[in-house]
């Protein structure tokens, strides 16, 4: 029995070049040329209940690394998830540019001190629903702390350094076999070119019909995978939608939905506080739940 098993789709938090106000967009943009050592902690308020982590973190010339309970070597739209000194996930993709209205505005930011460093604060807005607080480091860009919000104002995800060194550390070649680069599709897909305020920015293809899109509303983003086979989740739980079971998994940082199709399985990978799950998932396909003759043949042929 052939199955698809995303385990994790690790997507830096900073899409490449794909926000949508501009000052915003120099704000990520800056902060993803920086280089650093750094310690971090995430903490996120689930509808499942709470998930952190603490992950070191090394970024120079575009290429960060983070190790912790999963390690990640990525630049800018790219990304290698290993576990066990095995890989897992890996593609190097690059983000197409969206000629979107923009979705955020950012405030003229105040001076904000943080880890003893000359650092400024600066809130995203949704119209006038706060969205997000950025802390950037004064004299590297760096994000210090991105907090995230749902739209009742409670905190979804919190990550911040508690340590920081802004030396440029000497990153050692990678040992890891990356896989082929991902090139942009030209094809026509079923996966919309909108879901939401988010814009499909580009779409990949890697033979066997599976397919992969990757959506921005300028700050939050997620992978959207469309596979011929059905998409596990390790011990996941489950959120129901118009009548639905959609299996899904939070992580620190990251939320994973998995369901089965008329013709085959869907995932979606993503940053997305809870609030913004069902404006994606009413753009898509729902679950459908197959018959028996359907899961015995599924089960021979894949």
């Amino acid at each position: 029995m052939r199955k698809v098993i995303i385990l994790v789709a690790v997507l830096t938090l900073l899409p490449a070049t794909t926000a949508s106000a501009a000052g915003l967009e120099e704000i990520l943009e800056r902060s993803q040329g920086a280089s650093y050592s750094a310690e971090q902690v995430i903490s996120c308020s689930t509808p499942d209940g709470v998930r952190d982590a603490v992950v070191s973190l090394e970024q120079a010339g575009g290429e960060l690394r983070v190790s912790g309970e999963v390690e990640v070597s990525s630049g800018s739209g790219g990304w290698a998830l290993v576990r066990e000194g095995s890989v897992i996930n890996s593609a190097s993709v690059e983000a197409g540019i969206s000629d979107a209205e923009p979705t955020y505005r950012v405030d003229n930011g105040s001076a904000h001190p943080f880890l003893n460093r000359k650092a400024g604060l600066y809130r995203l807005y949704a119209g006038d629903v706060l969205r997000g607080e950025l802390i950037v480091d004064g004299a590297t860009g760096a994000l210090l702390s991105v907090v995230t919000y749902n739209s009742d104002g409670n905190v979804y995800c919190e990550r911040r350094f508690i340590e920081f060194d802004p030396t440029p550390p000497e990153l050692s070649p990678t040992t890891l076999t990356i896989g082929e680069t991902l090139e942009p599709s030209d094809v026509t897909s079923a996966l919309p070119e909108s879901l939401g305020d988010f814009e499909r920015l580009d779409i990949y293809e890697d033979g066997d019909d599976f397919t992969f899109a990757y959506y921005s509303d300028g700050f939050f983003s997620f992978a959207l995978f469309q596979t011929p086979t059905v998409v596990e989740l390790t011990d996941p739980g489950a959120l129901t939608f118009e009548g639905s079971v959609y299996a899904r998994s939070f992580s620190p940082g990251q939320v994973t939905f998995s369901w089965e199709t008329r013709h085959g399985g869907m995932a979606l990978v993503g940053d997305l506080p809870p609030d913004m799950h069902a404006e994606v998932l009413e753009g898509l396909p729902p679950p459908f739940a197959p018959g028996i003759l359907q899961r015995i043949w599924r089960s021979l042929f894949g």
